[in-house]
């Protein structure tokens, strides 16, 4: 049987926020901060603990950023992506 633990031991101990990923880097959401309406509306969107997104790219100025989630494109301002606490992940995990 598939274990929480398992699943989770591959996961570095460097948290964050989504907005503090780095081009190229995936992070696997551990907590939402679902208090603000549009937040919420993400989260039908896919956008919910376990869920692992990549930062694709980032408008000039940072805002807004493009995530890679589900093999689909999905595009956060940073206001947004601060609600999203993360855990990084190495490539191959």
């Amino acid at each position: 049987m598939y274990d929480r633990n398992q699943r989770n031991r591959h996961l570095k101990t460097n948290v964050k926020t989504l907005a503090g990923l780095k081009c190229g880097q995936t992070g696997v959401i551990q907590q939402v901060d679902s208090s603000d309406p549009q937040v919420q509306r993400l989260m039908t969107l896919g956008l919910v603990e376990g869920a692992r997104l990549e930062l694709r790219s980032a408008a000039i100025g940072g805002d807004p950023l493009e995530y890679r989630l589900f093999g689909r494109g999905i595009s956060l301002r940073q206001e947004q992506a601060r609600r999203f606490t993360v855990t990084a992940v190495s490539p191959g995990d």
